[in-house]
């Protein structure tokens, strides 16, 4: 006979067995990137110690920790307008992206007309374009967003569309045949399919948004981690600049970390999925 008191207890206990088997998972899969990381820095220390490198060519990681908390004001007023022209430009670049996508989607034509364009934009160097759009647009707020939107764009709309394209033919028909129209098609089944390889998309272009911004700070700014960069170049002084390097490499890993969030946020069983098949 079974004893329903005791097993009934049990039940309570399994999704915190869960959450918990969860956050060491998530810790395991951490540890391998972090380990890495300790030992390219530690090898950086030792290396730049013993060596008979100046320290003014390559300073140590510790030093170059010390120079940027000394002067840790300065790099604070430049990271700020870094990151509000990383977020709104890319913000313009996933609106214009989500338009242009839809636009694309509905209109085969269009698809086969404006991609080569698309593509053709990101043939461009940054070398070529931050100068560029500080002349046209001079040294204020407006060049860095259009910069930021122009490299970061297109990686979301070639996810979108392919998402668009991967979406089930069984599931389009199925809603054609009850009358649906191709905005019901399109929100019900198309959208949703376009999800996944929105995020792929999302991911990359955050990354490439955080060096346009100080790409063309660096070509025509007043503040900013470019300008910040360009003037402890300016003063050969190594250590911040590698600090203003370091900053920067924090601001991708967070926005890069924020996107993973709201992916697991907007698709939880996506990530369910995942963790099934492997």
């Amino acid at each position: 006979m079974v004893n329903v008191s005791s097993t009934t207890c049990f039940l309570p206990v399994r999704p915190w067995i869960n959450d918990v088997k969860s956050v060491l998972r998530s810790l395991r899969l951490s540890l391998a990137p972090l380990v890495l990381l300790a030992v390219l820095l530690a090898i950086w220390e030792i290396y730049s110690r013993s060596s008979t490198i100046g320290d003014n060519v390559l300073p140590a990681f510790s030093r170059v920790l010390t120079a940027g908390w000394a002067d840790r004001q300065s790099l604070w007023e430049n990271t700020v307008p870094t990151v509000r022209e990383v977020i709104i430009g890319f913000a313009v670049s996933v609106a214009f992206a989500f338009v242009i996508s839809v636009l694309l989607d509905l209109s085969p034509r269009a698809n086969r007309a404006v991609m080569p364009l698309l593509i053709g934009s990101q043939t461009v160097p940054l070398v070529v374009l931050a100068p560029l759009f500080v002349i046209w647009f001079g040294f204020g707020f407006l060049p860095k967003i259009l910069l930021v939107t122009l490299v970061t764009f297109f990686p979301v709309v070639v996810g979108l569309v392919d998402g668009y394209a991967s979406s089930e033919r069984d599931a389009v028909t199925l809603l054609r045949t009850m009358g649906a129209g191709k905005v019901s098609v399109f929100t019900l089944v198309r959208l949703p399919s376009a999800l996944p390889g929105f995020f792929t998309g999302l991911r990359i272009g955050i990354t490439y948004a955080v060096v346009a911004a100080i790409f063309a700070e660096y070509a025509g700014a007043v503040s900013g981690l470019g300008v910040y960069i360009r003037g402890a170049s300016g003063s050969f002084r190594t250590d911040l600049v590698l600090a203003g390097v370091v900053v920067a490499a924090l601001i991708t890993l967070g926005l890069y970390g924020l996107t993973i969030v709201v992916q697991r946020l907007c698709m939880p069983w996506y990530a369910a999925s995942r963790k099934v098949l492997q």
